[in-house]
């Protein structure tokens, strides 16, 4: 896809259209990458949510606004706003990451996402971030119920599932790759009622659970 049709999904036309470029390039690809974009990214959209938070809830405890604030900065919510955004169709990424489907992967995408956010404020200042990240995470944050607490993907995943009366999902381990000192574990989340079938990764069991859950529940979502 071109880069004008990404920019009319962020509401931001890039005066310097090399910085979204950056924004967009895996390591993978090579230099220059959104690595230090991303670093800066992810204080900024820490940053906006609070003041949104901070608006939002006024009578909400520090604590409350902190764990409020994780739920919605965390690897699945940047995610489920990447896929609405089909971030991955603007991703650069290395033959080895496109062939194993990176373009996909939670993490590359969440990763990307906070690179965007640095790029946006590179090119516009904090003002055009904040507007953007404000449009994006609208209907993450009419969501928010701070009496409610947040909940890790696979749960997040089965009362999904089961406030529509479908069997919950299972996790099989598909294969462990790497050796043994720095092995990561891949596993497939299925849900057979609804044609889903997701794989996660990561550097245990748990957490490839967890990767295949949120992969899961944004498809759900999506559909």
């Amino acid at each position: 896809m071109a880069p004008d049709q990404l920019q009319s999904r962020l509401g931001h036309v890039f005066g310097d259209p090399r910085l979204l470029r950056e924004a967009l390039t895996h390591r993978s690809f090579g230099q220059p990458n959104n690595e230090r974009f991303e670093f800066l990214g992810d204080s900024i959209l820490n940053c906006v949510i609070s003041i949104a938070l901070f608006e939002r809830f006024g009578g909400l405890r520090e604590g409350d606004l902190s764990r409020v604030r994780a739920s919605l900065v965390r690897q699945d919510a940047l995610y489920r706003i990447a896929l609405e955004l089909e971030l991955g169709a603007f991703l650069h990424l290395g033959e080895g990451e496109l062939k194993s489907g990176g373009s996909k992967r939670p993490s590359i995408l969440a990763d990307a996402l906070e690179a965007v956010f640095a790029a946006v404020f590179l090119d516009g200042g904090f003002d055009a971030a904040k507007q953007v990240i404000d449009r994006l995470y609208a209907p993450l944050l009419s969501e928010v119920d701070p009496r409610r607490p947040s909940k890790d993907a696979k749960t997040a995943l089965q009362e999904w599932l089961q406030a529509r009366r479908i069997a919950v999902p299972t996790y099989s381990m598909v294969q462990a790759l790497g050796e043994a000192h720095a092995q990561e574990f891949e596993v497939a989340c299925e849900v057979p009622k609804l044609g889903v079938r997701t794989l996660g990764r990561g550097p245990s069991r748990r957490i490839a659970e967890q990767q295949s859950a949120e992969l899961a529940l944004a498809a759900l979502r999506k559909q």
